[in-house]
């Protein structure tokens, strides 16, 4: 049924992988409308109890797909970048938050961008001990953060501006010092240990734990949550037609990841 992610059932849990490890999980256009795809299955199926977000081979996922964007986007009006990047970033990345069964992201590697995203809209993240979380879209591409300004959440407002000002990545360890990631294991426990809670959470009263997310999200949505990353969508969109975004877009993309790399 899926092409790029991967959809696995053990018992009363499904893990839906990124699926594309030869372009270290890459979020294409495909893999992200199927992964949106599979969690609407999931949430939709009674034998499952919850979900395990992860990818296949050696990394979570290098976030957006710049190659295919350069090929394939480049061009795109304000209107068409804006439509494309509400449903597949935006939205999508929302409908995880939102999905009624508990979720659980397990990160090994690259959590890079788009990815960083759709790991932090789970409800718990654990993380192997040589994972690690980036944001170099604002000096890279000159763009104003990705689509999902989840950071400050997650991270708090002092680590979330020296992410997205310096580019510099926040390893596994610190990411659980601040609060963000729930355990950090090693690599070759990672597996076992998600499937083992996602196990434990399934076997909970699934219509208490769905009101109990409920009124967790609204807390955070009281707290401004939804409406903050609304705004930041619209300025993020406003980003692509600065100066600074049109050297990166006229000098390739994908070039402008490589500099930001070395540096």
């Amino acid at each position: 049924m899926f092409e790029l992610v991967a959809y696995e059932v053990d018992g009363r849990v499904a893990t839906i992988s990124h699926n594309r490890p030869e372009s270290r999980n890459a979020e294409s256009r495909q893999l992200l409308d199927e992964m949106d795809a599979a969690f609407r299955q999931a949430a939709r199926d009674p034998a499952i109890g919850a979900i395990i977000l992860g990818g296949k081979g050696d990394h979570f996922s290098a976030g957006h797909d710049i190659k295919e964007a350069q090929v394939s986007r480049s061009n795109f009006t304000v209107e068409e970048r804006w439509e494309y990047e509400r449903l597949r970033y935006f939205d999508y990345a929302l409908n995880i938050l939102d999905c009624p069964k508990p979720t659980i992201a397990a990160v090994q590697g690259a959590c890079v961008a788009g990815a960083f995203m759709v790991a932090n809209m789970c409800d718990i993240m654990l993380a192997s001990d040589d994972a690690y979380f980036s944001d170099p879209v604002t000096r890279t591409m000159g763009a104003a953060a990705v689509e999902v300004l989840i950071h400050p959440w997650v991270l708090g407002q002092r680590k979330a501006r020296e992410m997205l000002f310096t580019g510099e990545r926040v390893s596994a360890e610190e990411g659980h010092r601040l609060g963000m990631v729930n355990r950090v294991v090693p690599r070759a426990e990672l597996h076992a240990t998600a499937q083992a809670m996602a196990a434990k959470i399934a076997d909970g009263p699934e219509f208490v734990l769905q009101l109990v997310k409920r009124s967790l999200n609204r807390t955070a949505d009281i707290q401004g949550l939804r409406t903050a990353l609304q705004a930041h969508f619209d300025t993020h969109q406003l980003s692509h037609v600065s100066e600074a975004f049109r050297k990166v877009r006229d000098s390739g993309l994908a070039s402008a990841i490589r500099t930001g790399k070395a540096s």
